[in-house]
């Protein structure tokens, strides 16, 4: 009996403590969650995907794009042409990375900054929000063709918003809204100022495997232009520390700047280019 009044004594207290439990798990595990994963690269193709560096993490990407592929045997399916890029990548804090890169497209340096802004939240805000600026130097410009040429022509920026939302566990989409100036430009019609939006998109084929693709619609290019809006599709893989991708793309540039506003290849003539992105963590 003594037994007996001791576990009914203890029945509202166990009755409130399994309640407080509950309402922590509700709040903390299901409503407050930050979504995860929605791109595993730093780039989906060409564009930026919102993932970030982690905090005092340092990634390595090479990148290579190389020549057309309706060139054939004569430059053998265009690895004869390669341009290469090396960008370096470190979380200097939690959601902020800075930059540096340097490719053998014109000769380009870049230094830039990405940093989350807002966080897409389970049952809570949908979206992840990052931004990413760059600065960069073009150096290969000549004076010998370009006798006014000045440091200031070199110049280049980059501002964008990428816009995410994990759509289901196989699905992530984004949006990235773009302006980039160049001090110089090859097309005398086209405005320095230039401005494109770009979509993009992951879709997940097994554990380790996802298709990529991204497009970027330039909103003022020049009525003379040769240049035509970067569309790209490609391959992610997944091996322990590092990520894999795999594309075709009708832009060779690497950097925003010029694969936005110099994209030389045409889908619909075969023309375009083999490339990779290889991620590596330290």
């Amino acid at each position: 009996m003594k037994n007996l009044l001791i576990v009914l004594l203890c029945l509202p207290i166990l009755s409130f403590s399994q309640d407080d439990l509950l309402s922590e798990i509700d709040t903390d595990s299901i409503w407050n969650t930050p979504t995860i994963a929605a791109f595993k690269g730093l780039k989906i193709v060409n564009f930026e995907s919102t993932k970030l560096v982690a905090e005092k993490e340092f990634t390595l990407i090479v990148s290579h794009r190389f020549g057309s592929v309706k060139e054939g045997f004569d430059n053998f399916f265009g690895l004869d042409d390669a341009v290469t890029r090396l960008n370096f990548v470190y979380g200097i804090a939690d959601g902020i990375n800075i930059g540096i890169s340097r490719s053998s497209f014109q000769k380009i340096y870049e230094a830039s900054a990405k940093y989350r802004l807002l966080r897409q939240i389970e049952n809570g805000f949908p979206f992840t929000v990052v931004g990413f600026n760059a600065f960069l130097i073009n150096t290969a410009l000549d004076k010998d063709n370009l006798p006014h040429l000045e440091f200031k022509h070199r110049l280049g920026y980059t501002a964008q918003l990428l816009i995410s939302r994990k759509i289901n566990t196989n699905f992530s989409m984004e949006l990235a809204p773009t302006f980039f100036h160049d001090n110089y430009v090859m097309v005398n019609e086209q405005d320095n100022s230039q401005y494109a939006l770009g979509i993009g998109g992951r879709y997940k084929l097994g554990k380790r495997w996802s298709i990529n693709a991204d497009y970027g619609w330039h909103l003022n290019r020049a009525d003379n232009s040769p240049f035509k809006n970067p569309l790209s599709i490609g391959f992610d893989l997944e091996t322990g520390g590092h990520v894999f991708q795999m594309h075709f793309t009708n832009a060779q540039p690497m950097n925003t700047n010029g694969f936005l506003g110099q994209g030389s290849g045409d889908w619909s003539d075969g023309n375009f280019f083999f490339g990779f992105n290889l991620s590596r963590v330290f």
